[in-house]
């Protein structure tokens, strides 16, 4: 972060770094490796207020250049307040204890917080494409379970934490159920599949 001349003081910056320590705590999409979140400095009203535009605007382009860290989630809705939002998605397999719900909200496909999936991926797959791709649905799945996101109670995983968005239905499907998914069917609401919702308009 940076500014033309000499106006971000050692105070604005440590104003600044406070907010980001902030937000990405709120987004939960990073791990923090700092162990203590310094105290936001005393400013003038005025200074204050330009630091908090200049954090509107960290929040606007860091997500174009591909920077999600501080990209925070708006509240959930059973009931969409946009077009972009989906309604909310529940994905449940009686047998292994899944009992998982979610939203499409802003172009990312959001596992919610308190969703219960599998304790730990069970595919393997018998080709070498499918070992591949069970593979990569294993990762993210044995990713969230180190980090603390998904905590292991009473032999079902369950998303506890935080949300955790995923780039698709499908993925975030794979990692509840612990095996491959076609999320645009298996995810469901009381209106349809969320590949019904994907379509809506489309003759």
């Amino acid at each position: 972060m940076t500014s033309k001349g000499t106006n971000l003081t050692k105070s604005h910056g440590r104003y600044l770094e406070s907010r980001r320590i902030q937000l990405a705590t709120k987004a939960g999409r990073v791990s923090l490796q700092k162990g203590t979140a310094p105290p936001s400095p005393n400013l003038p009203e005025a200074d204050a207020s330009d630091r908090e535009y200049f954090s509107g605007q960290l929040q606007i382009m860091l997500p174009v250049l591909g920077v999600n860290a501080i990209r925070v989630r708006p509240t959930h809705s059973p009931v969409p307040s946009n077009p972009m939002e989906s309604p909310m998605l529940t994905l449940s397999d009686a047998k292994s204890g899944v009992a998982a719900s979610s939203q499409h909200v802003d172009g990312e496909f959001t596992l919610l917080a308190g969703s219960r999936v599998v304790p730990r991926w069970h595919g393997v797959g018998k080709a070498t494409s499918t070992q591949r791709a069970y593979a990569g649905y294993r990762a993210p799945h044995e990713s969230l379970l180190a980090d603390g996101s998904i905590v292991a109670e009473g032999g079902v995983g369950l998303a506890l934490s935080r949300d955790i968005a995923f780039s698709s239905p499908s993925t975030a499907g794979a990692v509840a159920l612990g095996r491959s998914c076609n999320g645009r069917v298996e995810w469901v609401s009381p209106g349809g599949s969320v590949g019904a919702w994907e379509s809506r308009g489309v003759d």
